[in-house]
């Protein structure tokens, strides 16, 4: 794979400056600033990937046959450490990276038409209902009841930890639709509105402390609520496997570009941070910590260069997805870790909501307000989307052959 950078990549690269100085405005610039765990108001995301749309670079690892922009492993690197180095928002994974592929890969034609163009031009918010109350890193202990009714289903139960499904107008489920066999060979994957009468939502607010309308995770219930068979993807009870494929391209995202921004602000804060009269940035052992996050990142790096050139060509990440999993989330969080060392006692007074304007004065840096907060929130980031300790399960048995 030949990742130099031609005359033809440095022109790609200034195209990618140039769209973000255009579009990545100060209102949505400020909310990133002052988002506690990633996420901004809704009209402010969909305003910058509607942009992203327009340009057609909304579904970067989408193939072209679908309306990917069919971009080199090399212009999706440089596209990747552009924008994480300009700190624009992330994209809302849940239709364009999650369920689309599934849809690609098993959905009929009319499934495609009627949802795949919606999805990349953000015209439909989307989110995930997998886990439940007593099925998280068990999966398939799941018991949200589809019932067929012949030509439709209906659904009770109930999804939790949902995110941002204030704001979803579908949610893809994975429901129990038999009781024999294996507890794998009885579940189902549908599409749900979210405005079917029996949907009803309620927040959950987590360790950032972000409340509503601004929370980032939900219970959603569902009481006999009604869905057209045709809203099932695949066959009934195959589900699992629908699934699993899903979860490759929740678990294998790139990571390693938005960390180089993160160790890049700690440099920032830690300059401005005084400590036995010099500056923390000075201090040999942070500057030691910092620089064995940078090297695990760098190694990190290559390895995604390695298993996302295949995307671009309709192919999956694999089993290779628990590894970027694994070593994301526990990068992500050595570098909140190190931020909130960085910060030092400015990480803590306790502001509700700082996507909300305030009159009242920052308790030091304004950047100090969110440190702890988003501290808090990436604690989570090596459970979901299954746990760290099954994807090392994982690992073993389909890479090591364990």
């Amino acid at each position: 794979m030949d990742l130099s950078f031609s005359p033809e990549d440095e022109a790609f690269r200034k195209e990618v400056k140039e769209f973000i100085a255009e579009h990545y405005t100060d209102d949505i610039r400020d909310q990133v600033s002052r988002s506690k765990n990633g996420y901004i108001d809704k009209h402010l995301h969909v305003k910058w990937q509607k942009s992203l749309a327009k340009k057609g670079w909304a579904t970067p690892n989408w193939p072209v046959e679908h309306g990917g922009p069919g971009f080199t492993a090399t212009q999706k690197y440089i596209f990747d450490v552009e924008m994480s180095g300009a700190h624009v928002p992330h994209t809302v994974p849940f239709g364009i990276t999650m369920v689309a592929p599934v849809i690609m890969k098993f959905g009929t034609e009319e499934q495609k038409q009627k949802f795949l163009p919606d999805i990349q031009e953000t015209n439909v918010w989307w989110c995930q209902g997998y886990s439940e109350p007593g099925s998280g890193s068990d999966l398939a202990s799941l018991q949200m009841k589809a019932e067929n009714k012949g030509d439709h289903y209906v659904l009770n139960g109930s999804k939790i930890w949902t995110s941002v499904a204030q704001h979803a107008d579908w949610i893809f489920c994975l429901v129990r639709t038999s009781n024999e066999g294996k507890r794998q060979e009885g579940i189902s994957f549908v599409l749900v509105p979210m405005d079917s009468p029996g949907v009803k939502v309620e927040p959950i607010v987590c360790l950032d402390g972000s409340p509503a309308p601004h929370q980032e995770v939900n219970q959603v219930f569902f009481d006999d609520v009604k869905i057209p068979i045709e809203n099932r993807i695949g066959e009934e009870n195959k589900g699992w496997t629908y699934a699993k494929y899903l979860l490759e391209f929740e678990r294998g995202n790139a990571y390693s570009p938005g960390f180089y921004h993160s160790l890049q602000n700690i440099r920032k804060i830690a300059a401005d941070t005084d400590i036995d009269g010099g500056k923390l940035i000075d201090q040999p052992e942070f500057k030691s910590k910092v620089s064995d996050i940078e090297n695990q990142v760098r190694a990190m790096e290559f390895t995604e260069l390695r298993i996302f050139s295949a995307l671009s060509t309709g192919g999956n990440v694999g089993p290779e997805s628990s590894l970027l999993k694994c070593r994301g989330t526990e990068l992500q969080q050595a570098c909140t870790e190190l931020a909130l060392e960085a910060v030092g006692s400015y990480a803590q007074p306790y502001v509700e909501d700082t996507l909300i304007q305030s009159n009242e004065p920052d308790v030091g840096p304004s950047y100090a307000k969110v440190i702890a907060p988003y501290y808090f929130s990436v604690r989570k980031t090596s459970i979901f989307a299954g746990s760290n300790e099954v994807q090392r399960n994982i690992m073993a048995k389909a890479v090591l052959g364990l």
